[in-house]
């Protein structure tokens, strides 16, 4: 079984609504990264200083055979498709260690 790493790079205070929306897709989870940058729509000077912008950063791990599914969901919930919004991408994982997965867990009973 193989995995897709998803970053999305939204505007702080909206990574947990897109991560609900992620796990109703299909992930298990996630982790949320505060984060600070700004982007090209977004640089903004104070006395000719770049101030940065607050950001969250959505890291999502994911089996392969999921990521359209998913990072359509991703794509809608933060409206991505909307300059200046957020960022999404996809990066192959090669190996994973010490990830439990929901196929990995046994009932208490067993």
């Amino acid at each position: 079984m193989g995995y897709n790493a998803v970053f999305v790079v939204l505007p702080r205070g909206t990574a947990e609504h897109v991560m609900n929306v992620a796990k109703e897709a299909g992930a298990q989870g996630g982790t949320i990264l505060l984060a600070r940058g700004t982007g090209a729509q977004e640089a903004k000077t104070f006395l000719g200083l770049t101030v940065d912008i607050a950001k969250e950063v959505l890291f999502v791990l994911i089996d392969e055979k999921d990521t359209e599914r998913i990072l359509k969901a991703i794509v809608e919930a933060g409206h991505l498709e909307k300059p200046g919004t957020g960022i999404a991408f996809v990066m192959s994982v090669d190996k994973t260690v010490g990830l439990i997965t929901r196929d990995s867990i046994k009932p208490v009973n067993e």
